[in-house]
C-alpha cells in the first residue's frame, strides 16, 4: 500500500486522531498524518484554502459561512464541504470565570469567543439569552481557539465563554464553573472534518483512507475497547487529571455530547445551526444551506 501524507488542522486536539496514531491504525492504512493545531477559525480556513490543510476538525458553523456567507471573515466563499461528522459538541458549555457565580455577574463584562459571528460564539450568546441577558448587556473579546480561551478564563481576562473536548474540565479545575450545556438548545453538531472540494482521485482515496480510520477508531471506542489508551491519551493531549480524563472519556460516549455512530449528520442538528445563525447573525445567504445540504455534506453521512 504507498503511504498517503495528510495534513491537518485542529482546535483542541483529537483525542479519537491520537489513539489512531497510538494504536496503528493510521500506519496501518498508509497514512502519515501531520496536526497542527489552529489559532483561530480565520487562520483555519485560510490555511485550508491556501493547501496548507488537506483536511480541518472544524464547526459546521463554520463551513456554513466559509461556504454560503458572503460577509464572512474572510470575505470570500470557498468551496468548502464536510466529509464526516465527529461528534455532538464534547461537552459544549457555557463556562464562568473564577468568581463569576452567575450569568448576572457577566453583565457589563467581556466574554471570550473565537471570533464574534462563529458558531461556538452563537452558543455562548444563546446560554447568555436563556440565563437573562440580552447581547447588549456584555462586551466580547475575540480570543481565538478553544484551549487560549480557557486559559484567558482561568485568569479572568474574560468573564465568560464556551469551552468543550476537555477545555471546560481544565477549566473547572483552575475554579471556573461550568454554567450550562449546549445539549439544552437542541441536538447539535459539534465538530465535522471539512475538506475544500476536490476531484484528485489520490487526495480523495487519502481522505477516504482517513474517515475510515476515524470511523473505525471511533466504533472502538464506543465499544468499550479502548478506555486506557484514551485515558492516557486524555491526559498527556489535554492536560487532565486522572478524574477530568475519565469525565472526558465518559463525555465521548454520551449520545447527547459525543461521539456520532458513523459519521452520520442529522438535519435536526444542521437546523439547531441555522436557527442559532439567523437569530444573531440574519442573512438571506443563509436560505441557500437547506437547499444545498447534499452538495456541501457527504450524501453518504446525511440522515
Amino acid at each position: 500500500m504507498r503511504e498517503l501524507v495528510l495534513n491537518v488542522g485542529t482546535f483542541t486536539h483529537p483525542v479519537v486522531l491520537d489513539v489512531a496514531r497510538r494504536d496503528g491504525s493510521l500506519a496501518g492504512a498508509g497514512l502519515i498524518v501531520h496536526e497542527t493545531q489552529v489559532v483561530s477559525s480565520p487562520a483555519q480556513f485560510t490555511s485550508l484554502e491556501a493547501g496548507e490543510y488537506d483536511l480541518v476538525f472544524t464547526s459546521p458553523d463554520n463551513v456554513i459561512a466559509y461556504r454560503f456567507v458572503a460577509n464572512n471573515p474572510l470575505g470570500r466563499i470557498l468551496p468548502v464541504e464536510i466529509i464526516w461528522g465527529i461528534d455532538r459538541g464534547l461537552g459544549l458549555s457555557l463556562c464562568l470565570a473564577p468568581g463569576v457565580t452567575s450569568p448576572e455577574m457577566v453583565r457589563g463584562k467581556p466574554i471570550g469567543v473565537d471570533v464574534p459571528q462563529s458558531g461556538f460564539a452563537f452558543v455562548a450568546y444563546e446560554l447568555l439569552r436563556r440565563a437573562g441577558l440580552s447581547r447588549e448587556d456584555y462586551t466580547l473579546s475575540t480570543l481565538g481557539s478553544t484551549p487560549r480561551r480557557a486559559a484567558a478564563l482561568a485568569t479572568g481576562e474574560c468573564a465568560a465563554t464556551v469551552l468543550n473536548a476537555g477545555n471546560e474540565l481544565r477549566a473547572q479545575g483552575a475554579g471556573c464553573t461550568i454554567h450550562s450545556s449546549v445539549s439544552d438548545v437542541g441536538p447539535y453538531l459539534g465538530t465535522v472534518i471539512a475538506r475544500m472540494a476536490t476531484d484528485d482521485p489520490e487526495r480523495r482515496e487519502a481522505h477516504r483512507r482517513f474517515t475510515d480510520v476515524i470511523d473505525a477508531t471511533i466504533r472502538h471506542i464506543v465499544a468499550g475497547e479502548c478506555e486506557d489508551l484514551v485515558i492516557e491519551s486524555a491526559r498527556e493531549l489535554l492536560d487532565l487529571d486522572e478524574d477530568e480524563a475519565r469525565a472526558h472519556y465518559r463525555c465521548l460516549l454520551d449520545p447527547a455530547n459525543g461521539f456520532l455512530p458513523s459519521g452520520r449528520i442529522d438535519r435536526a442538528s444542521v437546523a439547531t445551526l441555522l436557527e442559532l445563525r439567523r437569530r444573531f447573525l440574519p442573512t438571506a445567504d443563509l436560505d441557500e444551506v437547506e437547499r444545498e445540504l447534499e452538495h456541501f455534506i457527504a450524501p453518504d453521512i446525511l440522515d
